[in-house]
Order: structure tokens, then C-alpha cells, then sequence
């Protein structure tokens, strides 16, 4: 049964590390690369699969190697492919993350099919599943087919449909438009961002401030991740850090959407925002040890197939 529906961007990552510095007439070494599926639906789908969510993924690729290295390891987890499009004119997202010595990634990378999902690829069925209980768009900022004042109404059908609606915004130059997501924050539930991503939406420095201005724009919940800090949540209830687990931080890369997977997961589970905070924070923190964004879910999947 459907749980959740993640719609959003998916990617063929590359990841190299170690990357400090890209000169521009010599080559560049490295120690470790990784070649996996990537992007935020993607990241999120695959965790929401790892700990038992039934998943379907509204997301596009082309019809190409890349993709077929995608759907192969989508399907080891569950996921429900079938509201998955394909198109044959466009090649699969690529993103090649450069992870330099302090655990952070820089990306070189082509958009692609995700450049061509629009809400017309939500098809009306979706409206008609039974059991499902959140929508969770995901890299709301690189997915240039869905910052069209059509939003609002289909976050509207989502309510309707009795769906809790959670929106990860995703920073990106290139499609910076922040009207489209204001226009229809207050159809939002629980919005996702970093503190960066944060600030610039915001205009404002602290996580608090930040918060609350995201909130009188219309969000109902605002979470802002915080990284070695956990995170900040603020709603009707309750405004507070709320703290994560020390680790041995080795690629940053995908931790967010680690977080909005153990998020979304306890919230399925009846968990309350609070718990659903710890739980995103334990899982980003987990992601974080291993190089990719995924690597520690294959790992989990691994053992529990022993």
C-alpha cells in the first residue's frame, strides 16, 4: 500500500573525493568516486523504502543507461515505479559531487528529464489511492515545470484528498524564483530547508527569525536543518532546536533528504513532530558516515536480506 508520494527531481550520481580545488588546465585526482542514484526524490524514496514505507516516486528520467542503473536499484527497495515517467527525447539528471576535505560536496550538473516535469505528470489516479497520507515535493527550486501559478490548486487537491503536504525547497541560482512558493505556503504543511536556503527565502540570519518570518508567509510548520546542530522547529506548538548525535562526518552529501525520509517515516507511524524531528536528525546523522546518499540504505537493506 501506498504510503507516501515523493514528486520530484532524481539523478545518476557521481561522487569523488577527495576534490579541494579544480584548476582549470590540469587534470584532477581522487581517492574514492561512487556512482549511484541520486537527486531528492530520489534520496528520499530510497530511505522512506529502507524503513518500510510503502513509496510511489512521480519523477522522470530518459531512456538511457543512466536510468536503467536507477530504476535497478529503485526497485531493490520497493518503490512504486508505476507513476514514474520516461522520456525518450531527454537524457536521465547527472550529477558528478566534487567532496572536498571537510565533507562537502560541490556539483557539476546537467538537469535533464527533470527539467520537464510538470504537475501534468501527477496523474488523476494518484488522487484516488487509498491509504496514502503525505505528498512530499522534493527539490522544489530545481524543478523549473512545477514555478507556475497552477501550484496553489494542486496543492489544494492534495488537502482535499486528506494528504499532510511537505515541500523541500532545494537552493538553486538558476531557478531562484521564491514568488511561486509563496503564493502557496499556506497549502504547505511542513516546509523543509536548510539554514542557507532559510536565510535567502527569509531575509533574516537566525533560525528563529528565519522560522517565524517563514510562517507568517504562510508555512503552517517550518523545519530548518541545521547540520551538526540538528534542527529548528517551529509551528502553533512548539519552537526549539532539536538536537543531534556527534559523528564522524564523511560526506554531507544527501543528509537532508535522510532527514525528511526518517521525518516522514515517523510521522506515517503516528509519531508527533517532536519524535519525527529526532528520528530525521538519527538518520541524517547515519547518511553522513558513508560516502553517497544512499550508501548507508543499501547497507541496511544488505544485512536485513542475510
Amino acid at each position: 500500500m501506498i504510503e507516501v508520494i515523493v514528486f520530484g527531481n532524481v539523478t545518476l550520481d557521481v561522487i569523488c573525493q577527495t576534490v579541494d580545488d579544480v584548476p582549470r588546465h590540469e587534470s584532477v585526482s581522487f581517492d574514492r568516486v561512487l556512482l549511484s542514484p541520486g537527486g531528492c526524490a530520489s534520496n528520499v524514496a530510497v530511505g522512506l523504502g529502507a524503513l518500510g514505507i510503502g513509496t510511489a516516486m512521480v519523477c522522470k528520467t530518459g531512456n538511457d543507461v543512466a536510468a536503467d542503473i536507477l530504476r535497478r536499484t529503485w526497485k531493490k527497495f520497493d518503490i512504486d515505479l508505476n507513476y514514474a515517467k520516461v522520456d525518450p527525447t531527454v537524457h536521465t539528471a547527472v550529477s558528478i559531487g566534487l567532496v572536498d576535505s571537510d565533507a562537502q560536496p560541490r556539483f557539476i550538473h546537467t538537469p535533464g528529464a527533470n527539467g520537464r516535469l510538470t504537475i501534468d505528470d501527477f496523474t488523476n489516479e494518484l488522487f484516488d489511492l487509498e491509504g496514502v497520507k503525505i505528498l512530499h515535493i522534493a527539490g522544489f527550486f530545481v524543478l523549473p515545470g512545477l514555478l507556475d501559478e497552477r501550484l496553489a490548486d494542486f496543492l489544494k487537491r492534495a488537502h482535499q484528498a486528506g494528504w499532510l503536504v511537505t515541500l523541500d525547497v532545494v537552493n538553486s541560482k538558476r531557478y531562484w524564483k521564491p514568488e511561486y512558493l509563496f503564493s502557496c505556503l499556506d497549502q504547505v504543511d511542513i516546509l523543509l530547508c536548510n539554514q542557507v536556503e532559510a536565510r535567502k527565502l527569509s531575509g533574516a540570519d537566525g533560525l528563529r527569525e528565519s522560522g517565524e518570518r517563514l510562517r507568517q508567509a504562510g508555512a503552517n510548520c517550518v523545519i530548518i536543518k541545521a547540520g551538526r546542530d540538528g534542527c529548528y522547529l517551529i509551528c502553533d506548538e512548539r519552537a526549539e532546536m532539536i538536537p543531534t548525535s556527534e559523528v564522524e562526518v564523511v560526506d554531507t552529501t544527501g543528509a537532508g533528504d535522510a532527514f525528511a525520509s526518517g521525518l516522514l517515516a515517523a510521522l506515517v507511524r503516528g509519531k508527533n513532530l517532536g519524535e519525527a524531528c529526532l528520528q530525521g536528525n538519527e538518520y541524517g546523522a547515519k547518511i553522513v558516515q558513508e560516502l553517497g546518499t544512499i550508501t548507508y540504505w543499501e547497507k541496511q537493506l544488505t544485512l536485513s536480506q542475510l
